[in-house]
């Protein structure tokens, strides 16, 4: 996780967040919600260079749902269209019913990853997410039941201080995941960026996300640290601005990035032993 793991060309991790849990084909028509457009999705990024799908699920209304059977539809199709990417699932509480936050971990087989968010947050002006430590805790316990690796999911600066208490407790190397943007995530901004990483923990690994015009600049500043990068229409709709983007295109563009300044893009394979999984 430092700029001298950049200049010895450590291989970078692409995770492509290919739909999200708020918004639908109303904000991108292009956005994938059925099962067999997540696959196909899916499909064009690992060809891209994507090492990790990071997936939610829709019910047939295109509203998000939870529930086990719906991931595995989701996975099922995601796994017969692609070859050996990471399977990652969202467990994230934004307008989820916590008695359903485990029901993406119950898959068969299990994802090899899944989000687990650090704290509260508030999306909009009528999402909320609580996250208690008894929410964090209870699916932390599940996935290690169920041999998941936790993406440590870090809005701000409080939830750093909440994923000190369980880093611990993590098989190594921990992964965090850092994100930026409006409300109460990190103001989005290189300076805040170099904060973060530097009170990272030693040994962890660490990825960063910014949320619309702010990913293209700010996983580009995660490559020159050492770090790994996501994006996707979960996170940004637009190539540049007036300019649709697709899963794909924005996959594509991190991995030339990556290549351009000496970090090479990890496979899949490469990228279970870059992170423990």
């Amino acid at each position: 996780m430092t700029y001298e793991e950049y200049l010895d060309g450590k291989p970078v991790v692409i995770t492509a967040a290919l739909t999200g849990g708020i918004q639908g084909k109303e904000t991108h028509p292009g956005l994938p919600e059925t099962p067999d457009e997540i696959a196909a999705a899916a499909a064009a990024c690992e060809e891209a260079g994507a090492a990790v799908v990071h997936l939610h699920a829709r019910r047939e209304n295109g509203e998000r749902a939870f529930s086990t059977e719906r991931f595995q539809a989701v996975t099922d199709a995601v796994r017969e269209a692609t070859g050996n990417l990471i399977i990652q699932h969202s467990t994230g509480g934004t307008a989820a019913p916590d008695a359903l936050r485990a029901e993406p971990l119950r898959t068969d087989p299990a994802p090899e990853m899944a989000s687990l968010d650090m704290g509260p947050m508030n999306r909009g002006r009528r999402l909320t997410s609580e996250n208690t430590r008894d929410t964090i805790d209870g699916l932390h316990a599940e996935m290690r039941e169920r041999g998941i690796k936790p993406e440590l999911e870090v809005f701000n600066s409080g939830h750093l201080n909440e994923s000190f208490r369980i880093v611990e407790e993590l098989d190594a190397p921990p992964y965090l995941n850092l994100i930026f943007g409006p409300g109460t995530l990190s103001p989005p901004s290189p300076a805040n960026v170099q904060n973060m990483v530097d009170q990272l923990p030693d040994g962890a690994e660490f990825n960063v996300i910014g949320f619309g015009p702010h990913q293209l600049p700010l996983t580009t500043q995660s490559l020159l640290l050492g770090g790994h990068v996501r994006v996707g229409l979960e996170d940004n709709s637009y190539y540049r601005k007036g300019e649709r983007a697709t899963n794909e295109r924005l996959v594509e563009r991190a991995a030339r990035i990556a290549e351009e300044l000496g970090r090479p893009v990890a496979s899949p394979a490469a990228a279970r032993d870059l992170l423990g999984i």
